[in-house]
């Protein structure tokens, strides 16, 4: 199948997009750092992810399968994900806070789509930047590609059927989910590093201190990202979007 003009264009803007930002830099941010988690956790966040992964690459097939035409789609999504998730800006004790991305893919093509393509970003991103890691593959994919997503879902659909704006509806999807990502995240750190004072809740108000005056900016900035390239999905590729059933979330 050949690509039209428009389409073209669309999937060469979003490749060099994502190559700008595709410069190495070490990195200890909301990606949970390599070798920071002891290794029995390491391992339970990635068995926790493989049945959403093994999901995640059926649905996937199926996707490509019957609709070629979404391979653009998928493709702009994925290098949405990996610019967005690592433009990182200081946060406080030396970490880091970043966007997620996967708000877009999540409405677009659901969880399990998702996780396949946060997952490849994230392998990309530890062995090319320093962000994240291999031995915490788990438990970034978990927070990132899992747990947000599922959340960006519940709340596109639960905006839809009370007839929210769909603008304001796919703003607040995003700006949560990347919200409920970095919570995620404190919980992993927490569970896996509990206070001598006051256990895992200790632990998880420190690190949930930690993000949130950053991270509550960048959800915001988030939404507004991902309401503005839904915007022009639609100006240039709505064909795709019709033909993926944007509509109906599954």
């Amino acid at each position: 199948m050949r690509l039209c003009r428009t389409e073209k264009v669309i999937l060469c803007l979003s490749i060099a997009f994502a190559a700008c930002f595709a410069l190495p830099a070490t990195a200890s941010a909301m990606h949970i750092m390599e070798g920071y988690l002891p290794i029995g956790y390491s391992v339970a966040w990635g068995v926790i992810c493989i049945p959403f992964l093994v999901y995640g690459v059926k649905r996937l097939q199926q996707t490509v399968r019957e609709n070629r035409r979404a391979l653009i789609l998928l493709a702009m999504s994925g290098a949405f994900i990996f610019v967005i998730s690592s433009l990182k800006i200081p946060s406080v004790t030396g970490s880091c806070s970043h966007m997620t991305g996967t708000g877009l893919s999540a409405m677009l093509f659901g969880v399990g789509t998702t996780s396949i393509l946060a997952i490849i970003v994230l392998i990309f991103q530890s062995l090319l930047l320093a962000h994240g890691g291999l031995t915490t593959l788990g438990a970034n994919t978990f927070s990132m590609g899992i747990a947000g997503p599922i959340f960006t879902v519940i709340l596109f659909k639960a905006g839809k059927k009370t007839k929210v704006n769909k603008m304001a509806n796919i703003f607040i999807a995003a700006a949560l989910g990347d919200l409920l990502t970095y919570c995620v995240t404190a919980l992993q750190l927490a569970l896996a590093h509990p206070s001598e004072i006051g256990g895992v809740v200790a632990s998880l108000v420190k690190f949930l201190g930690v993000f949130a005056p950053t991270q509550g900016p960048l959800a915001i900035v988030e939404g507004l990202l991902t309401v503005l390239i839904i915007i022009g999905m639609e100006n240039f590729a709505s064909r795709e979007l019709s033909e993926i059933a944007f509509s109906e979330v599954k």
